[in-house]
């Protein structure tokens, strides 16, 4: 469970991850308890009872591993290296191997389809060597993860499984404000727990995710409840727990959950291309009354002819928002007829598109309201589907390198390249024998560490790894390698 406060955003509490489960496909939802009546009670007891077979238990396993750490030398070490020689050329620091512990915690998560397919939170799986989901009835499977999206902290993970209970999903965007919802998970190792509370406010950012727009709720979230179901009291999945607000680590009134709205889709293209095809304006900005306040700060009055919408304070080149015009300056204040008062509710609206999706525009350019029809693009500025790269893209074969070549070379890290075939590394020059030390400026000391990089940078706006690495001779070198077909 994550947690925000007024000192620590975005912190993981504990050892304790929770999860919840619900299905993809939409089913009927129950009418027995669907109008509240004014002044009356609402009787959750239905949505308690299709939620808690849905939810599932997760224990989280990182095995324990040999890592490589830098460390200050004593002043011992340094008498020693005065007569002898640092074998490390790093200048008071030395390499030491060191044995990290197990790591151990347990979380909830949501069977959102009879043949296995659970949601949950990329914080409750990320580094995982084993993951381990425990059924309300007590069944254990061994789940993988099919796939992860760290910018709106969700994941899909999957078991061996059949006609398993699932949750239908509801509509978060018809979520009101009071609207009574529980939220059902294992905190603390409690199983199939059920708080209830209502939707205190909805499209909230906490800055702590790439893409966010929260559902607040005061149904009482705690540690053990990430990945867990948000449920309306039709007995419908409506969000994934994600985040509480907490000074002391604890419930202290609000939690924080991801919307339908944004999880259905992104946990879509997991399925289908292993990576979520992120639709973007190609703009940057933020609440309008966030604008006028900060200028106000600064002894200057704004008048943008509004005070709710999303201020554009840069819009990049070539991109979807300037082929449609946009220019800084400007005020989005509708998509597709639908109101926009802040940056979260742009958020929410794009997470739900693909690249090569049209949308209509409604903004103000200087105080004058204008409608245009934009074809969203992906950050590489096109609409095609991107998926993430592994090693092959490369074309070549690899082992970190040892302790000998350290001491030869004087270097403290890096992975070798032992063999190239036709791939990027040969169209780039790079050839057997060379050490990859940095990729995109970030050092890499494990063959793991390097697929990640080509994973990240493959899906990002420029999918380029910009390589800083050593010959055998001890020559210094550097290389572009594009990953792309071009």
């Amino acid at each position: 469970m994550k947690m925000y406060s007024n000192f620590l955003m975005a912190g993981v509490l504990g050892l304790t991850l929770a999860f919840s489960t619900a299905p993809f496909a939409e089913s009927m939802a129950a009418t027995n308890n669907v109008d509240a009546v004014p002044g009356q009670p609402v009787d959750l007891t239905y949505a308690a009872e299709k939620a808690i077979p849905a939810v599932v238990h997760i224990r989280y396993v990182q095995n324990s591993k040999t890592k490589t750490v830098k460390v200050q030398s004593s002043p011992f070490d340094d008498f020693f290296n005065d007569f002898f020689g640092n074998p490390y050329g790093d200048g008071g620091t030395q390499e030491r191997k060191i044995q990290t512990p197990k790591r151990e915690a347990t979380g909830s998560g949501v069977i959102i389809s009879p043949d296995g397919y659970i949601v949950t939170n990329n914080h409750v799986v990320d580094g995982a060597d084993e993951l381990t989901v425990t059924l309300n009835d007590n069944r254990e499977f061994s789940a993988k993860i099919v796939g992860t999206d760290k910018t709106t902290d969700l994941a899909l993970i999957k078991v061996d499984a059949k006609n398993l209970p699932t949750l239908p999903i509801g509509d978060s965007e018809k979520l009101k404000v009071g609207e009574w919802v529980i939220a059902v998970g294992n905190p603390f190792n409690f199983n199939s727990t059920v708080t209830a509370g209502i939707v205190s406010a909805k499209a909230r950012s906490l800055y702590a995710n790439g893409v966010e727009s929260f559902i607040q709720t005061d149904a009482a979230i705690n540690p053990g409840n990430s990945g867990g179901a948000l449920v309306n009291a039709q007995g419908e999945l409506v969000g994934i727990n994600a985040m509480l607000y907490s000074q002391t680590g604890s419930y202290s009134g609000y939690g924080f959950a991801i919307p339908t709205a944004i999880m259905t889709k992104v946990v879509d293209d997991l399925k289908k291309y292993g990576s979520v095809q992120r639709a973007v304006l190609s703009i940057q900005g933020g609440d309008v009354i966030n604008y006028i306040n900060e200028q106000k700060d600064n002894g200057k009055d704004v008048d943008l002819g509004t005070n709710e919408g999303v201020y554009i304070s840069k819009v990049e080149d070539d991109g979807a928002g300037a082929e449609a015009g946009l220019e800084k300056g400007d005020v989005i204040v509708a998509v597709d007829g639908r109101n926009v008062t802040k940056m979260a509710e742009l958020q929410e609206i794009l997470a739900s598109k693909r690249p090569g999706d049209k949308v209509s525009i409604t903004y103000l350019h200087n105080k004058t309201k204008h409608t245009k029809t934009v074809t969203l693009k992906n950050a590489q500025g096109n609409t095609e589907i991107v998926k993430p790269a592994d090693l092959d893209v490369l074309g070549g074969n690899f082992r970190e390198i040892t302790d000998s070549q350290k001491k030869q070379l004087n270097i403290n890290y890096g992975v070798e390249v032992i063999k190239v075939s036709k791939g990027a590394l040969q169209s780039a020059g790079v050839a057997r024998g060379f050490i990859i030390q940095k990729i995109n400026d970030t050092p890499v000391k494990t063959i793991d560490e390097l697929q990640k990089l080509v994973k990240n940078a493959s899906t990002s706006k420029d999918p380029v790894l910009y390589i800083q690495g050593v010959w055998p001779t001890g020559k210094k070198a550097y290389f572009a390698v594009p990953l792309n077909d071009d």
